[in-house]
């Protein structure tokens, strides 16, 4: 009877239906395709060879011979026979509850108008001509982003909230554009200001504040899973804090967005790339390593390209890929094999997951580049004709070349290329260490050609620590070589002994050509461990065209060899002869290789082959081409989510069709269309644009009539409130209390967030009282124990790449704000400057407000923390104040102690205040 109806219900529907009564698959097939019948007919499984999933695959020929869907009419598609059908076996979908009987009619009527397949709106360009709609507000609207907001807000019987007062708005544009809040005076200024333009101009003086790279590159870093650690078991150091400053510059000089990911997906491949164009690649050096004795090189090696292909889909696509490594996607036009086209264009980088990490560049600090610069101008100018060269590139290469070619050569002991188990290195990544009998270390492709002695630089704390033998081309190779290493101080402690380096020299066999060269330790008969530390080798040619130099010449020499380096891990491109194949791995195993593909991009985004693109450079050109329908929706997502708490596609690493709806469709395809042809994909006039709108300025105040009707402002009819990140929050404290350190860039730094988890803090990391109260961007980031209050408030361990953070509301959020070490500190130092501000209570609160908030104090708030003072105070007259501030107690005599004490809890209070670790 239920089979009739329907019929019956679908003639009617037929006769009366116009043009806008179309079903449209994307809106109504597809959700139901998803939800009900793609788990054994989408990517992963196609029972009886009928997948949903693909146009092609639905309606071709399925197991039968026959297709299971009849376009034009739905009474001869098995496909529909299916849903309908009595016999629970046959019955679709299989050993789960029958489609409702309007989802059934939906799918019948969609067969009987021809089935007509539609792209997921993601992959459609959007287009280049869309108008704001006009509305009844103009008055309201400041820019066409109102005028779609607007009509938004209008089709869910909503209305703009009013603007936000001057204290909120200016505190809102500074922790969103730089990320920290005004000072008094700033605030002061801009309440005082009431010409035309004031905030107009207030917003242009913050977007050239050296501190907005640093407040957008705190959001690029969890995209880019920034870390100062390799992770893993070991999470073994990583020097790679130079791309940190590489995105900080990048966003302050407003580099447009196409260059700053082109240079980040392939800068190595563009014409005479600079050091900065490297360093941006380390984007992908990113990813994980595995240090652990034993294993297996090229497996962590695929580990770290598979995830690049990830990362890159959704850091620029909003698209989930990891799952396609094993199988086509299970929802959305995404196949097995065009995971592996795409990782065929990162499968021919050089690194390998050697503990050395190479490749690296090499560059030096400001001041030992001026240095640098200055002595390879010396030895220039003194060069004899026939030791000039033309010069290199970048300056460490250059200063290599022409140490290599005077026969002042060094290799460092830690660049081995492969190792035995148990061989490691110390904690800064600077000595080999842990050198235990019978193991051994390789170096890649050596030239001993013209070598009569070998330096060895190492550290020893016993008479006897072992003897290092020298072997060509295998372990069991021809030996060249034999070194005895003995104590080189006197200190007990092989870990603190390592800086204790004496050369030992040994003579070796003539050799030619360039060999792989292995160094086997061992100690007699004994199996040791710990035996010594290596530092590096130094190669003395027979006759070395240094000698032909004077003294002054080689003591400068000596000093370029000297200056220190910084290290940065990059992506390279192996040359074409030693180009890798790619395969497609069944199941997602790099042990089962299925056929070899060839690079390409998926389908879906409708290349012809001829136009595919041929290299990495060519694929991130293609990313950020007009060709791609989704980088700039992306990018301009991601912006706006900032700003707004929500991305108006709320899923921001998911444009696919499990992911949500775009809120406003047509102000996403607006802005992406503004935001590349407009804008020139420059980040800062975009942000500008936004800030500058109505939406942007509207109070966060709202009416039980507004939160019933949209609880969580998905129609941006009012501000948002939302609560700042953990770096904000951090550095909102440092800021109002005077502690921050403002310095810009440079290496990671050691503060109270890092914990005993490091098991050895890396030399190059700053540490002390400058560190202290750095802004939290530059924390030391080891991915097995981050930050503790970074993860507190929803940080993640940058693992694996982040598109958005997940806010929580947890106690451990509120015992860290009260009792965090360094919120307590600047607790301390804004009750001292509210002490010195003025005599009176009243006033010394009312100062402390003000400095905090940005605002001044409402009475009644003021009579609640005047009642905390003077309970606090009463308290601390009780001598409590010794044993709870010791740091007041010991510098401060009688009443004035126990008046600061007072005044600190006052200022914790202030710190802890919901207003204040939120945006309104």
């Amino acid at each position: 009877m239920n089979k009739y109806l329907s019929l019956l219900f679908i003639a009617i529907l037929c006769s009366c239906q116009n043009s806008e009564d179309k079903i449209s698959f994307n809106r109504d097939v597809r959700p139901i395709l998803n939800n009900k019948c793609l788990r054994c007919h989408g990517g992963v499984k196609a029972s009886g060879q009928f997948s949903l999933l693909f146009e092609e695959d639905a309606f071709g020929e399925t197991q039968s011979g026959s297709p299971a869907i009849v376009r034009g009419n739905h009474s001869k598609s098995e496909f529909y026979k299916r849903l309908v059908h009595e016999d629970l076996e046959l019955r679709m979908p299989f050993d789960a509850p029958a489609l409702s009987q309007e989802e059934i009619d939906i799918l019948a009527e969609w067969i009987d108008q021809g089935a007509k397949w539609e792209k997921h709106w993601a992959y459609i360009p959007p287009k280049k001509d869309i108008e704001p709609p006009k509305i009844d507000s103009l008055s309201w609207a400041k820019g066409k982003i109102d005028q779609f907001v607007y009509a938004k807000m209008k089709e869910h019987d909503l209305g703009p909230s009013p603007e936000a007062d001057k204290e909120t708005l200016i505190r809102r544009l500074y922790l969103d554009l730089i990320g920290i809040p005004p000072t008094s005076e700033e605030v002061e200024d801009f309440l005082n200001n009431s010409a035309e333009g004031a905030y107009e101009n207030e917003v242009d003086k913050i977007l050239k504040s050296p501190h907005f790279g640093e407040r957008w590159a705190s959001l690029w870093m969890d995209l880019a899973r920034y870390a100062d650690s390799k992770g893993y078991e070991k999470d073994s150091n990583r020097e790679i804090w130079k791309y940190r400053d590489y995105v900080i510059n990048a966003f302050n000089s407003d580099m447009p967005y196409d260059q700053f990911s082109i240079e980040q997906l392939a800068g190595d491949l563009l014409e005479n790339p600079s050091e900065q164009q490297l360093i941006a690649t380390a984007f992908h050096r990113n990813t994980l390593a595995n240090d652990e004795g034993g294993t297996d090189n090229e497996e962590f090696r695929i580990a770290a390209v598979v995830e690049r292909v990830a990362t890159t889909y959704e850091v620029w696509q909003g698209t989930t890929m990891a799952c396609v490594q094993c199988h086509s996607h299970p929802y959305d036009p995404f196949r097995h094999d065009e995971f592996y086209q795409s990782m065929a264009f990162f499968n021919n980088a050089k690194d390998n997951d050697s503990y050395f990490e190479e490749p690296k560049l090499f560059t030096y600090s400001e001041s030992d580049k001026k240095e640098v610069e200055s002595l390879l101008e010396y030895i220039d100018s003194e060069l004899l004709p026939e030791d000039k060269e033309e010069k290199a590139m970048y300056l460490y290469n250059e200063k290599d070349a022409v140490l290599k070619r005077l026969g002042y050569r060094i290799h460092e002991a830690e660049s081995f290329y492969e190792s035995s188990p148990f061989i490691e290195l110390d904690e800064g990544l600077q000595y080999l260490w842990q050198v235990q009998d019978s193991s051994w270390v390789k170096y890649d492709q050596l030239n001993l050609e013209r070598i009569k002695e070998v330096g060895f630089f190492a550290s020893a704390i016993i008479d006897y620590a072992g003897d290092i033998d020298i072997h060509l081309d295998s372990l069991n190779g021809r030996r060249i070589g034999k070194a005895k290493i003995t104590k080189t101080g006197k200190g007990t402690n092989v870990i603190e002994n390592k800086e204790n380096i004496r050369e030992f020299k040994m003579a070796i066999d003539e050799v030619t050509g360039i060999h792989d060269v292995y160094l086997k330790f061992y100690k007699g008969d004994r199996f040791d461990g710990h035996l010594f530390y290596l530092d590096k080798m130094r190669f003395y040619e027979e006759e070395p065209r240094m000698n032909l130099y004077d003294k002054a010449f080689n003591q400068k020499l000596q000093r370029l060899a000297d200056i220190p380096s910084t290290s940065t891990p990059i992506i390279q491109e192996l040359p074409a002869e030693e180009a890798r194949k790619t395969h497609l791995f069944e199941r997602g195993s790099w042990l089962t290789l299925g056929k070899e593909v060839e690079r390409g991009i998926p389908n879906i985004y409708g290349y012809s082959e001829a136009d595919e693109p041929k290299n990495r450079l060519d694929f991130a050109k293609w990313m950020m081409s007009e060709k791609n329908p989704l980088t700039a929706r992306v990018a301009v997502n991601r912006f706006w989510e900032q700003l707004f708490g929500f991305g108006l596609v709320e899923s921001m690493e998911e444009f696919g069709t499990q992911g949500e709806k775009p809120t406003h469709p047509e102000l996403l395809d607006w802005m992406a269309v503004r935001f590349e042809n407009e804008h020139n994909w420059q980040v800062k006039p975009f942000l500008r644009e936004i800030v500058l709108s109505a939406t942007y300025k509207q109070s966060s105040d709202a009416d039980v009539d507004k939160i019933e009707k949209d609880a969580r402002n998905q129609w941006l009819a009012r501000g948002y409130r939302t609560r700042l990140s953990a770096e904000q929050i951090r550095d909102q404290v440092l800021t109002v209390s005077g502690l921050l350190n403002p310095t810009i860039g440079g290496p990671s730094v050691v503060n109270s967030s890092v914990d005993g988890g490091w098991t050895g803090v890396p030399e190059w990391a700053i540490k002390g009282d400058s560190a202290k109260y750095r802004r939290s961007l530059y924390t030391l980031w080891k991915r097995v124990t981050p930050p503790n209050e970074m993860l507190t408030f929803d940080s993640p361990d940058r693992s694996i790449c982040a598109s958005r953070r997940i806010r929580t509301n947890t106690p451990l959020q509120a015992l860290n704000l009260l009792n965090d070490e360094t919120f307590f500190e600047a607790s301390n130092a804004l009750a001292e400057q509210m002490a010195n501000a003025d005599l009176n209570v009243d006033n010394q609160i009312k100062y402390g407000y003000f400095k905090v908030m940005g605002r001044k104090i409402s009475n009644e708030k003021l009579v609640l923390l005047k009642e905390l003072f003077l309970d606090a105070e009463y308290h601390f007259s009780n001598e409590k104040i010794d044993s709870e501030f010791p740091e007041i107690a010991n510098n401060k005599k009688g009443v004035e102690k126990n008046r600061l004490a007072a005044l600190t809890i006052v200022a914790n209070a202030l710190l802890n205040l919901d207003e204040f670790i939120v945006k309104g």
